[in-house]
């Protein structure tokens, strides 16, 4: 009964978020299990492009680091901000989901190539966390108990918690970067006099709402 509920709770997941969340979890639990090493995963442009490593563009956005605190808090909030946006904006509509996960994707790839990160997944999920507090500006959020703010701020609550963890902040500030421009695309620049919608979900990107629908992939 116990495997039962769980299973069921899974599968309610959204399929985008289930599947990055999957990935996530499972690429850590390999290298915990020393099936691979990060060293196999982390972002080198001189392998990618060089020695055709090409999964190292994908890998580098599942590892989070080994199991601790770090992670927990990182799994937490891609978690509940992927399935909130999923939820959300984005209901109904998973190959602008997806399009947008590639869209930031390269452009934190493109940045990679001119900072010293080896892995954007925390990047990533500030970029989500971002698009969510962005389209949510008047949901009061609460961290730890201990501040009370308006969404739009929480990327920058999540930075200076960053920041007192003695971690870098370029990652936090990739990532909202990152959001930033993929918000003022899709929601602040085609709204404005004259504006136009930049960002189009290409015409084969529908199809992937059939491709999750499949029985197969639940």
């Amino acid at each position: 009964m116990a495997y039962q509920s769980l299973r069921l709770e899974y599968l309610q997941i959204p399929p985008v978020s289930r599947a990055y969340t999957t990935a996530c979890v499972l690429t850590t639990a390999a290298v915990q299990l020393e099936l691979i090493t990060p060293f196999q995963l982390y972002f080198n442009p001189e392998l990618i492009f060089k020695h055709f490593q090409i999964w190292r563009l994908i890998t580098n956005f599942l590892f989070f680091g080994p199991v601790g605190f770090n992670f927990l808090f990182n799994m937490i909030f891609l978690y509940r901000y992927c399935r909130m946006l999923e939820e959300g904006s984005f209901r109904g509509r998973t190959a602008d989901f997806v399009f947008m996960f590639l869209f930031g994707g390269f452009l934190m790839t493109l940045f990679g190539l001119f900072v010293s990160l080896v892995f954007l997944g925390q990047a990533f999920t500030i970029m989500l966390v971002y698009v969510w507090s962005r389209r949510n500006p008047y949901v009061r959020m609460n961290f730890f108990g201990l501040l009370n703010f308006q969404a739009p701020f929480l990327p920058w609550v999540l930075m200076g918690f960053s920041l007192l963890l003695g971690n870098s902040i370029i990652v936090d500030l990739l990532g909202i970067a990152v959001g930033h421009i993929y918000f003022f695309l899709e929601d602040v620049f085609p709204n404005q006099p004259g504006g136009i919608r930049i960002l189009k979900t290409p015409s084969i990107f529908p199809r992937i709402n059939c491709f999750f629908k499949e029985p197969w992939f639940l």
